[in-house]
């Protein structure tokens, strides 16, 4: 609250006359009235403008004890509303003010740090980094428009290996918000043995719920350091020490001298996720485990009134308490159902759903006998979920209608068209990704910030062992998978794995007595290496 003028600060003095005429006897006003005139001194920040106008900007509450005995706080902020507020000035903050991760990323900035990792496929990741943005926009629109406002799901089509899944978790890695990536061939038909596609917006819920507890443990992080030590020095000196030993000994613990000193720690986990507990799999049987955890928390009450935990004293050294503290104390702290209701609204308006293997699920239109509940039934199960709908977790219900769906697949044996024609609508944007040539396979084992030779070469110098490869020998291993690629299967990117594992296996092997040696691959070796992967071409291919 900002006040204009000393006559709104004297407004406040005639309320507070008023409140402590009414609560408090003439030598409590008197009291009041001294904190009134201290309080403009040393909590009002004085900001001089161009103008005559001095702006005194309101920082606290008032308290006030009656002439009961009873404390009141009054909040002048509140009470005062009616006093001097700009109109700029807004009142509570809207949803379009929350903060969101990748509202500072523009298109351009997402496209540029997927290049960081990932070789080409420039449509796919401008794809991507166009709905991402697309949720950032919807935030800044107008509550009765931002309801309106769906997203554009996505249908990413191409070979296997050549970046598809990798898209999928470097975005994971990117945004701040929740994402569940998981294969569609793990689900089944609503009736039939398995998991039904509703577990998927389940692990999102619980996905988000991770992800707010781990910002509120952040900023939460000085309270639970303070919150662990004292519970290490309560075990060390007891809760009835003197301040002064307890100074001591928290002097020695902080520069570490009590590492090693063992303390009795009570350990304190759930029932139901103890080892042995009854892990059931499909919706029906997670059903009945969430209902029998609710009995055991019941029944786990009335013996122990632990609150349906486990708990049992451990003898542990200081190192290693400290993770066990600080989980019992953070688990305490973050049991708030505003972290719940958070978690479910982040599901609901930033949730993003990343469906691999979608053509495992498509049944060739010419092989189409009947339903599948493995094809044809996820499919339909699917198109609620994609349209918008609503699915009951144990957290509360989630609604699907903003929650941004990108599928994939690599449709060897089918094609996007042998989709459901409903399915196909869900999925409006449409992107093919193209196979990957030799030059391609080239600029992957040499361009990403962690591409795989990078990897070799790190890890073998763990050993003492420099591993360099010629430029020629790079373009010898390209070519080589490419032509493996196209002589036998086609497995893009993945090639190059078997590539470099089969040219560095004997120094992998050798590593550990060939320290503080320097080894060269060059074309030579890559040739002996790999000379018979071209031999090995499978011959069935070309009978009728």
């Amino acid at each position: 609250m900002r006040l204009n003028s000393r006559a709104e600060l004297s407004s406040i003095t005639r309320y507070i006359r008023t409140f402590t005429k009414h609560n408090g006897s003439v030598s409590r006003q008197r009291l009041w009235l001294r904190s009134v005139a201290s309080f403009s001194q040393h909590r009002f920040s004085l900001q001089r403008p161009s103008s005559s106008t001095v702006s005194l900007t309101y920082r606290t509450s008032v308290r006030s004890v009656c002439s009961s005995g009873d404390r009141h706080t009054v909040n002048v902020d509140d009470s005062l509303s009616s006093l001097h507020q700009p109109d700029s000035v807004a009142t509570s903050e809207t949803p379009s003010e929350q903060p969101d991760a990748t509202g500072a990323l523009t298109p351009r900035a997402v496209v540029a740090e997927l290049d960081r990792f990932i070789v080409g496929q420039t449509e796919a990741k401008r794809a991507m980094a166009i709905a991402l943005r697309n949720r950032w926009r919807r935030h800044q629109l107008p509550p009765e428009l931002r309801e309106e406002v769906a997203p554009k799901n996505i249908l990413l089509c191409g070979p296997t290996g050549v970046g598809k899944s990798e898209i999928a978790r470097r975005l994971a890695k990117l945004v701040d918000a929740p994402f569940v990536k998981t294969e569609a061939s793990k689900y089944t038909e609503v009736g039939f043995h398995g998991r039904d596609v509703d577990q998927i917006i389940r692990d999102l819920v619980e996905n988000a719920i991770s992800l707010v507890k781990q910002k509120q443990r952040k900023r939460l992080k000085n309270e639970l350091d303070k919150l662990v030590e004292d519970r290490i020095l309560d075990e060390l000196t007891g809760p009835a020490a003197r301040e002064s030993t307890r100074e001591s000994f928290r002097s020695l613990l902080r520069k570490g001298a009590l590492e090693d000193r063992e303390i009795e720690v009570e350990e304190t986990r759930p029932l139901s996720n103890r080892p042995g507990f009854l892990q059931l799999g499909d919706a029906s049987a997670e059903r009945m485990t969430e209902m029998i955890r609710s009995l055991d928390r019941i029944f786990t009450v009335q013996r122990s009134g632990a609150g349906g935990n486990s708990s049992s004293k451990r003898r542990m050294k200081i190192r290693d308490a400290r993770r066990v503290i600080e989980e019992a104390e953070a688990e305490r702290l973050l049991s708030d159902e505003s972290l719940t209701r958070q978690a479910l609204q982040l599901t609901e308006q930033d949730g993003i759903v990343f469906l691999d293997e979608i053509d495992k699920i498509c049944t060739p239109s010419h092989y189409r006998h009947g339903a599948d509940a493995s094809a044809e039934g996820v499919q339909r199960d699917l198109l609620p979920l994609l349209e918008g709908t609503t699915v009951s977790t144990k957290y509360g219900n989630v609604n699907t209608d903003h929650i941004l769906f990108v599928a994939a697949g690599a449709f060897h044996q089918c094609k996007p068209s042998d989709l459901m024609a409903e399915l196909q609508g869900r999925l409006p944007i449409r992107v093919e990704l193209r196979g990957l040539t030799e030059a391609d396979l080239y600029r992957i084992l040499t361009e990403p910030e962690n591409s795989l030779l990078k990897q070799q070469v790190a890890l073998l110098r763990t050993e003492g062992v420099e591993l360099e490869f010629t430029d020629a020998a790079i373009h010898e291993m390209a070519a080589i998978a490419a032509e493996v690629n196209t002589t036998v299967e086609n497995i893009g990117a993945r090639r190059l794995h078997t590539v470099v594992e089969r040219i560095i296996e004997t120094i992998s092997f050798e590593a550990p007595e060939m320290r503080g040696q320097r080894v060269l691959i060059d074309v030579m070796n890559v040739r002996d290496a790999l000379g018979g992967m071209l031999l090995k071409t499978d011959l069935s291919r070309f009978v009728l």
